[in-house]
């Protein structure tokens, strides 16, 4: 009996293709989004810029960034000129009460 030859590269699968990394400032962009908008809008510009230079993945994940910073930006100056407002309408409304007498009326 003879045996057969073994496939040539010892039987083993090839490796994966492997595919274009992920930006790292994109991820860092998409994260701080959530926990400190400025950052992630700068994060998310850097990233694109980035992206456009080395072909890198991870352009939608910036661009998730930047509008998701813009848009809790854009919140959070609206919410502090509301609170803004509020306070100026709160003390004209304790300007404008009646002070008390000192003497009773009835």
């Amino acid at each position: 009996m003879t045996q057969m030859p073994a496939p040539p590269g010892g039987g083993y699968y090839p490796p994966p293709p492997q595919g274009r990394p992920t930006n790292t400032l994109a991820i860092v962009a998409l994260v701080c989004a959530f926990v400190f908008a400025p950052a992630g809008l700068v994060c998310g510009i850097l990233a694109r810029k980035q992206i456009k230079q080395t072909g890198e993945q991870g352009d939608g994940m910036a661009l998730a960034g930047i509008v998701i910073s813009a848009a809790q930006m854009a919140i959070g100056i609206l919410a502090i000129i509301f609170i803004i407002i509020a306070a100026v309408m709160a003390v004209e409304a304790v300007d404008n009460l009646p002070s008390p007498s000192p003497f009773p009326t009835s």
